[in-house]
């Protein structure tokens, strides 16, 4: 299974990118560019991923570092991103 993204606008012109499947190193590069596309506030919808690897969780915590919301992150995910971005701000590698 490969990684899809969809790019909703809401009503308040928010964009919002809902991905599923998974967030592996192949689709990290592809993620980047949607996500620098961007120009204002967007917000990453991860109900539907089902995996998610090191470099996508490397790449979901500098996201949320950045300011970009993650939405519906399935718990594992939650918590690797949490321990990563504490981490970085310990100044200890994660």
């Amino acid at each position: 299974m490969s990684c899809k993204i969809e790019r909703l606008l809401n009503s308040n012109n928010s964009v919002v990118l809902r991905v599923s499947g998974r967030i592996e190193g192949e689709h990290v590069d592809t993620l980047r560019e949607v996500l620098g596309r961007e120009e204002q506030g967007v917000a990453l919808d991860l109900t539907e991923v089902n995996l998610v690897d090191r470099q996508g969780v490397k790449l979901l915590a500098a996201s949320e570092a950045n300011g970009i919301e993650l939405r519906n992150c399935p718990a594992y995910v939650r918590e690797w991103v949490s321990r990563m971005n504490r981490n970085a701000n310990s100044g200890r590698e994660p």
